[in-house]
């Protein structure tokens, strides 16, 4: 009987055996039954969005204007051309965001946006990066489209080839028209419902756009930037910028950075609490377009480059709308030392074209102050037939704002700055209150 039952129980055992693996195998081919009719399933767009790329030829596209052996490689862009083309257009780039920033939950309804990137002559290894560093780190469904502005670039194929990339389309000016008309123009036909403006040579951080259209969704007159990381113009590393800085400016409408105050640091209990700024550096922003087109845009006499960040500022705060820096959203930008393109009436005399009109349509009895630090402005053309084409108060006014009675006095902007007199050279601006 012993014998019986060890000569049964091997085959039993085996039974058992394969019992269960028939288990296994029928309920794994139950779950991989394709869906019904009546069962979506999302499509995987990771995938879709990986073979648009493999069916973009992207050695082809770069090599077309290689850096050649022999070649001064700052010559064309103001950037090592040759460390740029060095390095992978998927590259990975540190997190520098504070820790608590991935603590943080936002609205899971934002509203996807309008990216909008315009160009001249750029580097066609950057500006395929600034593209992949977007698509890679910003969920797909928050990116209504990348509208490439290409401004009358020597070559059309810098960017009539990128369109093959996923969202990406390209506008090109018949002639040169500058940052300010080329933005304009991408917004005109930017379909999303917000507007996000990114220079192009940049790289986008982890997370970097979620917390921007959640502040904008919480309130459509915020204007907010991120937090500009460096990227190196000579070896492209990607380096951390201090968090508690905001944009500030002399009384010559020159940008510059500024640490928050020593009380503003104590009262800052939460790293990741945006910071009010007076001014932005105005490369990366984003906004609501509504808004956008209610402040009257840009000044469309500005030409090429230089003081539009001033006079968006401007226009901004005294509609009654506010400037911030979300210290959860980084972003790398190369920070050049001079402008590899042309300037056709000079790099100084558009700039101080540019700013004069700002310092005349917002400033009022303070332009006295930038003529001050900017005497020779003084005789300066700053419109397209000269100072009788100053924009008059009225139309700076017709951003409307009658409910703002910040919308007529550019004193409470500048009040907001916490001038001090110091001496005859104007006031003094010191930080203000960041909240």
């Amino acid at each position: 009987m012993r014998r019986l039952n060890r000569r049964l129980a091997l085959p039993i055992f085996g039974v058992l055996w394969l019992t269960v693996l028939l288990f296994f195998w029928v309920t794994k081919k139950k779950f991989e039954l394709p869906p019904g009719p009546e069962v979506q399933t999302p499509k995987n767009l990771d995938t879709d969005w990986e073979d648009l790329w493999d069916q973009f030829d992207e050695r082809r596209y770069l090599n077309a204007k290689k850096w050649r052996i022999g070649d001064d490689p700052y010559k064309l862009y103001a950037f090592n051309q040759r460390e740029s083309e060095r390095i992978s257009s998927n590259r990975a780039v540190p997190d520098t965001r504070h820790l608590r920033c991935t603590l943080l939950v936002y609205c899971a309804d934002l509203p996807p946006t309008s990216i909008i990137i315009t160009f001249h002559n750029e580097a066609r290894s950057t500006l395929l990066r600034t593209i992949r560093s977007v698509l890679n780190r910003t969920p797909m469904n928050l990116i209504q489209e990348i509208i490439l502005v290409d401004d009358f670039s020597n070559d059309p194929d810098d960017c009539s080839q990128l369109i093959k990339l996923p969202k990406v389309k390209c506008i090109r000016n018949t002639e040169r028209q500058g940052l300010v008309r080329s933005r304009i123009r991408g917004a005109s036909v930017a379909q999303g419902t917000t507007l996000t403006f990114l220079d192009s040579h940049c790289e986008v951080n982890r997370d970097w756009l979620q917390p921007l259209l959640h502040r904008v969704k919480e309130d459509y007159t915020r204007v907010v930037c991120p937090v500009i990381d460096i990227i190196s113009l000579d070896n492209f590393n990607y380096i951390e910028s201090a968090a508690e800085l905001r944009g500030g400016f002399d009384w010559s409408l020159h940008f510059q950075w500024e640490q928050l105050s020593p009380e503003q640091k104590a009262r800052r209990l939460d790293p990741t609490e945006p910071i009010r700024t007076p001014i932005i550096a105005g490369g990366l922003f984003v906004m609501d377009k509504s808004w956008f087109e209610y402040l009257g845009k840009y000044d469309t006499d500005m030409d090429i480059w230089g003081g539009e960040n001033f006079e968006i500022s401007f226009r901004v705060w005294m509609c009654g709308g506010s400037l911030e820096i979300v210290p959860c959203s980084r972003v790398g930008h190369v920070f050049r030392k001079k402008h590899p393109y042309v300037f056709p009436d000079g790099n100084a005399n558009t700039y101080i074209k540019n700013t004069k009109r700002t310092a005349e349509v917002w400033m009022d009895e303070y332009k006295q102050y930038y003529y001050a630090a900017r005497p020779f402005a003084l005789e300066r053309p700053f419109g397209k037939y000269g100072p009788s084409h100053t924009p008059s108060r009225s139309s700076r006014r017709s951003c409307a704002c009658p409910s703002s009675p910040s919308s007529l006095e550019p004193r409470w902007f500048l009040s907001s700055a916490r001038m001090e007199m110091t001496d005859s050279s104007g006031p003094r601006l010191v930080p203000a209150s960041s909240t």
